[in-house]
């Protein structure tokens, strides 16, 4: 019981400020590192790949980047709906709706995992050629996704299992194991790409065993955790009721993030045709502005943590206050870091590829997104909300209409006036202010008649205590 309670945390009790602070900051560092994933990938390339093919095997890891994303982004919103229904249900002190919830979500990583991946390994190259992706780079970015695809169920049972532990408060365990994982990554990089020379391939392949690993610590400590979360192989299976339920929450979020990434292939695409410089530069680019918004995605999961704790232990005035608390450590989180990576990013993106072309066209992407990187949080947190708060339809339909669609048509529209990386860029600041003001006005009426309902409640328990 004692380990029990070391990693747990009960959200609807104590103070907010500090406990949101404890439960964000492993978080974060789990996220940051699994940043440093891709990071590891493209700068072991940049470094120490021969110089004949530096460029085309740093080119090619960028331009499947969107598709690495599109792969498991649909499960890492079926880890949102875990961790909110599962954090619903501990609030709740449901222990048995928590299990079930810890076993069938398992359960569909397994299944899903192989399923996506045995379709991306054989639709790979004809992927990539569909977004233009230059045949200079052609085979080493189908090689490098196809083996991407090959260990994508480890990465989606780690994603399951740390969604399972945050649901409960436990974000010091994923951060460790993704830890571990990522100095292995590293090495292994290192490894594959100095002694074997195997470049784009050998870097993938590091970053797949690397997966593997961090999959089987999470696992694991499911399996060895007392109480509600602890995973028995034998009870590994759907419960459909409560599939539904976590679907309900997972899905809508899943297909967002699916057309998000859509939206980015398309831009992904026009990126392409300005040349490889181009597109090192803006996989350069486009991983450090990964790593310095890394608080976007981390108060996402901790707005829907403890919203849903709280929403199952009715204390709603708590959802209200850590709402405007995750929105207050994700504004100032993000205008820091930004800030400093804006100051820096010559030198940061001269990490990744020296070359002083690469640099300018990371740098013309870089200053845009690092400026306007706290809108882009102000929208996850509101999202992430909302979905603790079972509702991910709405914030859904928003984004396809203002991530996905408004892009889209920006691409297809603008670009092609101004075939310009800065033109293309652009698009994603004014897409997250669309989407921040119409969730934000989703959530205030959300909350509005959710105190309304609680005061009405109130009103007849206590009718009925003064006249039955």
């Amino acid at each position: 019981m004692h380990g029990r309670k070391k990693y747990q945390m009960d959200m609807c009790h104590g103070s907010l400020f500090s406990q949101i602070f404890r439960f964000s900051l492993p978080l974060m560092g789990t996220n940051l590192i699994s940043l440093l994933f891709y990071a590891a990938d493209l700068i072991v390339l940049g470094q120490f790949a021969s110089e004949e093919v530096r460029v085309a095997a740093t080119a090619a890891v960028g331009a499947c980047a969107a598709l690495n994303v599109m792969l498991v982004v649909f499960f890492s919103g079926f880890g949102a709906g875990v961790t909110s229904i599962a954090a619903r249900y501990v609030g709740a002190k449901d222990d048995k709706k928590v299990s079930r919830v810890v076993h069938t979500s398992i359960a569909f990583g397994i299944f899903g995992g192989f399923a996506v991946g045995i379709f991306g390994i054989f639709f790979s190259r004809t992927a990539l050629s569909l977004m233009d992706t230059p045949e200079d780079v052609l085979d080493k970015a189908t090689l490098y996704l196809q083996i991407c695809c090959a260990g994508l169920p480890f990465s989606i049972l780690y994603l399951i299992g740390a969604s399972i532990l945050r649901a409960v408060g436990d974000t010091k365990r994923p951060l460790l194991y993704i830890t571990i994982a990522g100095v292995v990554n590293v090495l292994l990089n290192l490894f594959f790409v100095i002694v074997f020379k195997t470049d784009a391939a050998g870097v993938a392949l590091a970053t797949k065993l690397s997966n593997i690993l961090s999959a089987v610590l999470v696992l694991r400590a499911l399996r060895q955790s007392e109480g509600s979360i602890r995973l028995v192989f034998k009870k590994i299976r759907f419960h459909m009721q409560t599939l539904k339920e976590v679907l309900w929450i997972g899905l809508p979020a899943g297909f967002q993030g699916a057309l998000y990434t859509i939206s980015n292939i398309f831009i992904q695409s026009s990126v392409n045709s300005l040349g490889s410089m181009a597109m090192a530069g803006n996989a350069a680019s486009q991983n450090l502005e990964g790593i310095a918004s890394v608080s976007n995605g981390v108060y996402y999961q901790s707005a829907m943590s403890f919203t849903g704790q709280n929403l199952g232990g009715k204390k709603y005035k708590r959802i209200i206050r850590s709402i405007l608390i995750c929105l207050l450590y994700n504004t100032l989180f993000s205008l820091c870091i930004c800030s400093l990576f804006l100051l820096f990013g010559r030198p940061l993106l001269g990490l990744y590829n020296p070359d002083p072309e690469v640099i300018r066209w990371g740098m013309e992407r870089l200053v845009i997104m690092m400026s306007c990187s706290f809108l882009c949080g102000i929208m996850d947190t509101i999202s992430g909300s909302l979905r603790g708060l079972g509702h991910s339809v709405k914030p859904t339909i928003t984004t396809i209409m203002g991530a996905c669609v408004f892009r889209i048509a920006w691409v297809l529209l603008v670009f092609p006036h101004f075939p310009t990386l800065r033109s293309l860029v652009i698009s994603y600041p004014v897409s997250w202010i669309l989407i921040g003001v119409i969730n934000g006005l989703i959530l205030v009426y959300v909350c509005h008649k959710m105190l309304k309902a609680a005061r009405d409640e109130r009103h007849i328990r206590q009718y009925a205590r003064n006249h039955l």
